[in-house]
């Protein structure tokens, strides 16, 4: 179906996350509150978040920053593997690294990983078909579906979600106008983040 208006897709990892996963840290919820912030004004019109703790009280976050917004949880946009590649689609300098990386991931999220992924891709991307008005959307989601939904943005192989990395609370925006191609309009902006709570959630290597 052709689009009518253009969707605005704003994406966010959950804050930090505590080591039990029960929910956030006083730094995760800190983040959680910051984007809520930088989110007013934005015309939200849903607010969406995976069924664990951290991401449910991320967005439960969020909407304390924000007005007539009442999260709703949704499986699709959980925690889960996307897409699990055979070794000939990756790059053969990597393979391996990445072969051994998903290894830990068990049968039961092989088996529905890919499947909640499609339905994420029908759900949250694409032009509005259904309306005449722009739509703006948040999912308060985890790294892996992050990175899957910016993959496909972008047109790369379905392997290329692997070696995106995002940081807790940081904002990324995808625009989906009609006729046009996806647009990356932010990816991992934390300028909403003092700098004490940047890069938590990226590997240690990796902050800067």
């Amino acid at each position: 179906m052709t689009g009518t208006a253009t969707r605005y897709l704003y994406l966010a990892r959950h804050g930090e996350a505590a080591p039990d996963e029960s929910g956030l840290t006083a730094a995760g919820r800190r983040q959680a509150a910051l984007l809520g912030q930088r989110l007013r004004g934005i015309p939200l019109t849903a607010v969406h978040h995976g069924p664990l703790p951290r991401a449910e009280q991320t967005a439960r976050l969020i909407a304390d920053e924000l007005d007539g917004i009442t999260p709703r949880v949704s499986e699709v946009a959980g925690d889960y593997v996307p897409h699990i590649p055979e070794r000939a689609e990756l790059p053969a300098e990597s393979a391996d690294l990445y072969l051994r990386f998903l290894a830990g991931a068990g049968e039961e999220e092989r088996r529905r990983g890919p499947g909640l992924a499609r339905q994420a891709l029908r759900r949250y991307t694409g032009a509005v078909t259904d309306g005449a008005q722009d739509r703006h959307e948040l999912v308060v989601t985890h790294n892996f579906l992050v990175a899957w939904l910016v993959r496909d943005a972008m047109h790369a192989p379905k392997w290329r979600w692997l070696g995106l990395n995002h940081c807790n609370a940081a904002l990324t925006v995808i625009r989906y106008a009609p006729g046009r191609a996806a647009s990356v309009l932010l990816s991992n902006d934390m300028r909403h983040l003092p700098t004490e709570l940047r890069w938590t959630g990226f590997p240690a290597e990796m902050h800067v």
